[in-house]
């Protein structure tokens, strides 16, 4: 049986305005950057659901019931907010579950929880984020900054795997392609980092409760993630391992 594997984020609406001398008007589009990481992981024998940024605030599970229909949750670049802010409570004033403790109760229960890099993870583009002191710092083996925490690297930078025993990197080079950014995080005591990106850690794994948790600094596509590394022959090997480590239920290292 296929483990299933729930992303959320990695979607986004555009609104822009044209101006043409005395004239303007304005057009709207809708964009996904999903697909990179989703066909890595169906390609590995994954199945995975996707609810996209604007799903999230009214589609996200509010019993651990349903969260545990999942082998693994994914977080990529859907805000803090999204999450707490259930329109049940936002428009209709009334008390609804908080997901992010939710979330933390199925990961201390066996679940397995990653978060990966973008303007809307971690702190985020201004701190807009907001995922610092949560239950998903709680979780994660990283302490998130309160402030704005991307680094922009548009001369790019390859990250360098550190921990080539482990079973996440094991048959990948040691250096990757470059990558033009990242959130920069500071690993827990208990963190085990497996890359770093110059100083920074680029990637950190731990544990929590029964669970196993993974903070991966950089995007899963454009722009931090260009396609160097999107179309890398190791990319898809690297996602599977994550994720085969993630959803394990045994001790391997």
């Amino acid at each position: 049986m296929p483990k299933t594997i729930l992303i959320a984020g990695e979607s986004w609406v555009t609104h822009s305005v044209h101006i043409k001398g005395f004239d303007s008007f304005t057009t709207d589009s809708y964009e996904e950057g999903v697909q990179w990481l989703r066909q890595a992981l169906e390609r590995s024998g994954y199945t995975v659901e996707f609810m996209p940024n604007h799903l999230v605030p009214t589609g996200f599970p509010v019993e651990i019931a349903d969260l545990q229909r999942y082998a693994a949750i994914i977080f990529s670049d859907v805000g803090s907010n999204s999450l707490l802010l259930n329109p049940t409570s936002f428009l209709h004033a009334r008390t609804t579950p908080n997901r992010l403790d939710l979330l933390a109760d199925y990961v201390a229960g066996g679940g397995s929880f990653a978060m990966v890099g973008g303007y809307m993870s971690y702190a985020g583009i201004d701190g807009k984020a907001r995922y610092t002191g949560t239950a998903i710092e709680r979780i994660l083996p990283v302490s998130i900054s309160a402030t704005d925490d991307r680094v922009e690297l548009p001369q790019g930078r390859q990250p360098e795997v550190i921990r080539e025993t482990h079973s996440i990197m094991r048959g990948l080079p040691v250096r990757w392609p470059s990558f033009l950014g990242y959130n920069r995080f500071s690993p827990k005591l208990e963190g085990e980092v497996l890359m770093r990106c110059g100083d920074d850690p680029f990637i950190v794994v731990g544990t929590w409760g029964r669970g196993r948790t993974m903070a991966f600094a950089s995007d899963c596509g454009p722009h931090w993630a260009p396609p160097p590394f999107l179309e890398w022959e190791y990319h898809d090997r690297f996602w599977a391992q994550a994720l085969d480590w993630l959803t394990s239920q045994t001790d391997e290292q």
